[in-house]
């Protein structure tokens, strides 16, 4: 069962129906992993909810559901987000990664091994969202995006990546076992692997 709120009424709809009550769906084209996908989406499907429930990518975490945790990060046309607080539908034509994505065949991506050599993570839960935050960190870094917490503006990449940086720039992922001096090991040294 399901709830919907209208002018103040709250009606129970049983979930089945929600794909009734809907409007047309669409068919927006997406690429996610390197594979183009054309799928009848409901407009209202989350992006997190259609990589783990319609496409079987269950590596992208459902955490807090409202975009405070971090677990569902992935890289949309290379930029970090929560996937939790976007529709699919509204990333028609856009180049979608997620943490299955990253490795090139047996190759983990610099991230996943640096994570794997500095033991960065405890239950492995916000891992996948961590991996794919840290790749965009070093994507930015590279290209010398500063944030509100770079120290000084003037030097950028990833060499000038203070601790102090990678954790604030790490912020919006929540480990709850408390792995972080771990995370910003590996996330230094997959900086300096390339």
């Amino acid at each position: 069962m399901g709830s919907v709120v209208a002018g103040g009424i709250v009606a129970t709809v049983p979930v089945e129906a929600w794909s009734q009550t809907s409007s047309t769906a669409l068919r927006p084209t997406v690429t996610i992993n390197g594979k183009r996908h054309e799928l009848p989406l409901d407009p209202r499907v989350t992006l997190l909810d259609l990589l783990r429930e319609r496409l079987g990518l269950t590596g992208t975490k459902k955490g807090c559901d409202h975009g405070q945790c971090g677990a569902c990060t992935v890289l949309v046309n290379g930029r970090r987000i929560n996937s939790c607080l976007t529709l699919a539908i509204a990333h028609e034509g856009d180049d979608i990664t997620t943490v299955e994505g990253l490795a090139r065949g047996d190759a983990l991506h610099p991230v996943q091994a640096a994570f794997l050599e500095h033991d960065a993570f405890q239950c492995g839960y916000c891992t996948p969202g961590q991996i794919c935050s840290a790749v965009a960190l070093l994507d930015e870094a590279r290209k010398g995006a500063v944030s509100a917490v770079t120290p000084d503006v003037r030097k950028t990449g990833v060499a000038s990546l203070t601790d102090e940086e990678i954790r604030e720039r790490m912020s919006g992922n929540i480990c709850r076992c408390g792995a972080y001096p771990n995370i910003v090991a590996a996330v230094r040294a997959a900086g300096e692997a390339r």
